[in-house]
């Protein structure tokens, strides 16, 4: 395409044969495996030691949260 114009032969130049952009290619940025997702806001906040829950709150961690009936720090259910 010596004058740039796109009426070059077919298949040669910019944009032919590359496939997907990076990050848009299969299974980046997924759980392999369909484990946990850890991002998922729902969930509950147990006491190992008398089993109480509590819901969990997106952005704070629940080993930062001690249970409301024996002070014990909580953990991810």
């Amino acid at each position: 395409m010596p004058k740039r114009d796109g009426k070059g032969p077919v298949g040669q130049g910019a944009g032919q044969g590359r496939g997907a952009a990076i990050g848009q290619r299969r299974g980046i940025g997924r759980a392999v495996g369909g484990g946990r997702s850890f991002a998922c806001p729902s969930g509950y906040c147990v006491c190992p030691d008398c089993g109480m829950k509590i819901s969990h709150t997106r952005g704070y961690p629940c080993s930062k949260k001690l249970c409301p009936e024996c002070g014990t720090r909580m953990v991810r259910e």
